[in-house]
């Protein structure tokens, strides 16, 4: 009895190839996402706007898992079936290729595309809305790299902190001193431009009290990485006392040390750039420094708000924020630490 030579397809290997790689790269992909626990993810919705979002992407994920895995089974059975060799047989399968092609590659997708774009100009007519009521506005200003944050109904005035009440709309307008940035908080919103010359506004909400942490999604220079801002939700008793210590004039230091830092501090070409309440220095060209203690970041949250770091970023801003329109201090030892004292004392 004749035997008959196994013949190997060279070409069944890379498919198989794909057909595991594929799913395995999605599975690690989604592994690795799961690594970075702490950090931002619009798959964390703590707002209607996040969850609106959130929904509609898993809406889509879900629908491309299905039609995924249906054109897998549909590649594995074109690859393993056996073809008759008969022309009636060849006749029946080319009606049925038709067939296929006409639901799998015509109406079918049509659906699918008919109902994601019908979900999707719905999911952007509710965030393009402006919620009627919003009692509390902040008014965002992009600068190379930090924001400037205004709450004008309350005139409050910081940088790189946004608060906010837990459960209550807030209107958001945005705009750029410089170049284009792009307004993103992953777990209470999508992305906004920011865009010279115009005023553009949406709406925030967070359900849940805690820290939301935003970030530029638009490539604006050299430390567009690190341009990073943070919304502390609270609830409202807790909001209005941070508003009113926003307010308050930081008293007059009374410790000599303290003294001879304010001292430092308004001698200093420090004024021309920053303004503090109840001083001479009146600067707008960086963050305004009233109540800088009471901040949770520096550098526009490169850096944890602590006595060392505030030292190292006043001696040498351009090693840790390279291109930033900081200069250094220069300072003796003893100069360093007086001032220290007296911006420990802005709360």
């Amino acid at each position: 009895m004749q035997t008959i030579p196994c013949v190997k397809d060279p070409t069944v290997a890379p498919v198989f190839q794909r057909l595991f790689f594929i799913p395995g790269s999605l599975f690690f992909i989604l592994l690795l996402a799961g690594c970075a626990a702490d950090s931002p993810s619009i798959l964390d919705p703590r707002g209607p706007a996040a969850t609106s979002i959130a929904e509609l992407w898993w809406l889509i994920f879900g629908l491309g898992t299905v039609i995924f895995l249906l054109v897998m089974v549909a590649l594995g059975l074109a690859l393993f079936r056996r073809r008759s060799s008969t022309a009636s047989e060849t006749g029946g399968s080319t009606r049925n290729d038709n067939r296929v092609i006409l639901w799998a590659g015509i109406i079918g997708p049509a659906i699918v595309l008919i109902v994601i774009f019908a979900l999707s100009v719905r999911t952007m007519a509710m965030l393009s809305s402006t919620t009627p009521g919003a009692e509390f506005v902040v008014h965002v200003t992009g600068h190379q790299w930090w924001w400037e944050v205004q709450y004008p109904n309350q005139a409050v005035e910081t940088a790189n902190e946004i608060h906010i009440p837990v459960g209550q709309p807030i209107l958001v307008r945005l705009s750029t001193e410089d170049v284009i940035h792009n307004f993103w908080i992953p777990n209470l919103h999508g992305k906004m431009d920011m865009v010279p010359g115009q005023t553009n506004e949406f709406w925030i909400q967070a359900d849940t009290a805690g820290e939301y942490w935003g970030e530029c999604a638009e490539f604006c220079g050299i430390q567009h990485a690190k341009m990073r801002f943070v919304v502390v939700a609270e609830p409202l008793a807790e909001f209005t006392a941070w508003l009113d210590q926003q307010r308050a004039v930081p008293p007059a230091p009374v410790d000599a040390l303290a003294q001879r830092g304010q001292q430092i501090f308004l001698g200093s070409a420090c004024v021309y750039c920053h303004a503090v309440e109840g001083t001479n220095a009146t600067g707008d060209l960086g963050p305004n420094l009233t109540h800088l203690a009471s901040r949770r970041t520096l550098a526009a949250g490169v850096l944890l708000n602590t006595r060392g770091n505030l030292a190292g970023w006043l001696t040498g801003p351009q090693h840790i924020k390279p291109g930033n329109l900081m200069p250094p201090t220069e300072l003796t030892g003893d100069e360093l630490q007086a001032l220290l004292a007296y911006l420990d004392t802005l709360e």
